[in-house]
This record gives C-alpha cells, sequence and structure tokens, in this order.
C-alpha cells in the first residue's frame, strides 16, 4: 500500500498529522490553563492567586515535550523506554484530573464529561500520534529499503549491461584486431610468396642463361676441337701424302738408278735413249699435278662461308672451297656463331 505513495504524499500526511497533533495540544493545553485555574485558585492561600495558571502551564509544559520528544523520536525509528511511555501517561492523567476536579467536587456528572474530552483527546492523540508516526516510519524504511533493492538491482542490471556491452565491444575489437593481423599475416605470405617466386624466377633465368652460355661455350670448345682435329687431320693426311709421295719418288728414283746401271752394263746406246725416254715419261707422270685453284677474295670468302648453315661443311671443305687457310676458316666460323648469340639471347 506505502510502495503507491510518493515521497512528496508522505511528506505531506506527516505535517497533516504534526500540524493535527500540535492544534490539539494547544487547544486542550488552553482549555486546561482555563478550566484548571479556578479550582487551583479556590484552594490557594489569600494572596497567592496569581500563582494558580503556573500549575495547568507545567503540567502542559510536560504534555508538549512528551508530543514533540514521542515526534522526533519515532521520526529517529527509535525507542525511548519505559520512562517517556510513564511521563506521557502521568501528564495525561494530571490533566485529566485537574480538568475534571473542580465539576467532580461540585458532583456535577455533566461538567466532568464535558472537561474530561479535552483531556482524553489529549492522551489519545499522543499515542495515536505516536503509533502513526512509527507506522509511517516502518513504512517509509521500507519503502527506502524496496527502492534502495530496485535501485540497487536497476545499478546491478547497467553494470551487467554496461559489462556486457564492454565483453561485446572488446570482442569486436579482438575479432577485428584478429582480422587486421590475419590480413597482415595472408598480405605477408602473399608479398613472401610473391617475392620467393621472383627470387625463383630470376634464379631460374640466371640458371638457364648460365646453362646457354655453358652450352655455348662447349658447343665452341666442341667446334674448336673438331676444327683442330680436322686439322690435324689433314696435316696428318698431307704430311702422309708427303711421306708416300717422297716414298715413291725415292723407289722411282731408285729404280731409275737401277734401270740406268742395268742399261749402261748389258746394253748398247739405243737402249739408252729409250730408258732415258722412259724416265722423262716417269718423272712427268710423277711431277704432274692437279690444276691449281684460284684463292677467292677476302670479302667473297666470307660471303661464301656465311651463305652455309653450321656444320653443313666442314671447314676443310670450305678452305678447300675458298683456298683459304683452315685457321682463317675457323676464326670466320667463329665470329659467324658470336653474331648469332646476341640474336638468339633476345629471341
Amino acid at each position: 500500500m506505502f510502495d503507491s505513495l510518493s515521497p512528496d504524499q508522505i511528506r505531506s500526511a506527516e505535517k497533516t498529522l504534526s500540524a493535527g497533533t500540535w492544534a490539539i495540544t494547544a487547544g486542550a493545553v488552553l482549555f486546561s490553563v482555563l478550566t484548571v485555574t479556578p479550582l487551583v485558585e479556590r484552594v490557594t492561600p489569600d494572596g497567592w492567586d496569581r500563582t494558580a495558571p503556573i500549575l495547568p502551564l507545567v503540567v502542559d509544559t510536560a504534555v508538549v515535550i512528551v508530543v514533540r520528544l514521542d515526534a522526533t523520536v519515532a521520526r529517529l525509528g527509535g525507542s525511548s523506554g519505559a520512562w517517556p511511555a510513564v511521563l506521557r501517561w502521568m501528564t495525561g492523567l494530571m490533566t485529566l484530573l485537574l480538568n475534571i476536579g473542580d465539576s467532580a467536587l461540585k458532583g456535577d456528572a455533566v461538567g466532568v464529561a464535558v472537561h474530561s474530552v479535552a483531556p482524553l483527546l489529549l492522551i489519545a492523540t499522543a499515542e495515536a500520534g505516536l503509533a502513526y508516526r512509527r507506522a509511517i516510519n516502518r513504512a517509509v524504511a521500507q519503502i527506502e529499503r524496496s527502492r534502495a533493492a530496485e535501485a540497487k538491482d536497476r545499478e546491478q542490471q547497467q553494470r551487467a549491461e554496461r559489462e556486457r556491452e564492454r565483453a561485446e565491444r572488446e570482442h569486436r575489437e579482438q575479432q577485428a584486431r584478429e582480422h587486421a593481423e590475419k590480413l597482415d599475416r595472408e598480405r605477408a605470405e602473399r608479398e613472401a610468396s610473391e617475392r620467393a617466386a621472383e627470387r625463383e624466377h630470376t634464379a631460374r633465368m640466371e640458371r638457364e642463361r648460365l646453362d646457354r652460355e655453358a652450352e655455348t661455350r662447349r658447343e665452341q670448345r666442341e667446334y674448336e676441337e673438331r676444327v683442330r682435329r680436322e686439322e690435324q687431320q689433314r696435316e696428318d693426311t698431307l704430311r702422309r701424302e708427303q711421306r708416300e709421295q717422297a716414298e715413291r719418288s725415292r723407289r722411282e728414283q731408285q729404280a731409275r738408278e737401277h734401270a740406268a746401271q742395268a742399261a749402261h752394263a748389258g746394253r748398247g746406246g739405243g737402249e739408252r735413249q729409250a730408258v732415258n725416254t722412259a724416265d722423262d715419261v716417269v718423272n712427268t707422270a710423277v711431277n704432274s699435278g692437279p690444276t691449281p685453284f684460284t684463292k677467292l677474295p677476302e670479302d667473297d670468302a666470307r660471303a661464301y662461308i656465311q651463305s652455309f648453315r653450321e656444320g653443313e661443311k666442314s671447314v676443310r671443305q670450305l678452305a678447300e672451297e675458298t683456298g683459304w687457310s683452315i685457321g682463317w676458316v675457323a676464326a670466320r666460323l667463329r665470329e659467324n656463331a658470336d653474331e648469332s648469340e646476341p640474336a638468339e639471347a633476345v629471341a
């Protein structure tokens, strides 16, 4: 029930209770002073009549103290103990007795009833006000605890929501960092792969170039070796032919000498003439050789050598056909091979 009341409504109810309590208290005090004073004057010695209002004022002051302090203690949510309750009931009974005393001494029952209204109302108001304040304080404390619990729950929910949002934000940031790191790793791996492929391509091109150069050098060495062997074979063949020719000439010379000696010894002059004629025929046949070949001019020889592909004709054949030496022809072939290598490399 109290949860539906706002703090302003509760403060308004407390103000109403306080205002009503003090209004009843003020009325009861005033009524008590006016009612008790004549009674006190009658029982007071002559000359002290002016002190009659002191007694109701003292009793009423005690009533005000009790009402005020009970309200304060009740507001603080504490308990004042037994003596405040004794004081409260004692002041109430004193006020009641003083107010009905005059009517009771006169035997006026109606006056007793009329003068007992204010004191009884004051006593009931004090007790009811105290009960009301304690109930209101308990309700206010309960409302405050409930609202504190709700505030704590809301704070916990807000804290949990903030923690959840922070965790989600950190999770998103972590995912973003992991994604960025993944992209960086992939980019680094891709760049490393590209660099490795480029290095491999460069190394492969370098190996191919070195292989081509080695192959070219090997072919050049083979070609030079082949040329050298052909030159050596040609020289060996030429020396062998010269030796054979010299041997034949020597044998023929010996034969002629033997024939001449035999003819000189056993025959006459006619036979000697026949031998000389035969010698002249033999010498002519031996000394006669192939018709000499005219040597080509250098430019024509170069053009003639370049007109053939490599390996199509041997160095010796080209040397015999151009009339130049085998060394000169081999040098021209090397020049042609060197000139063709840049074109092959560009292709």
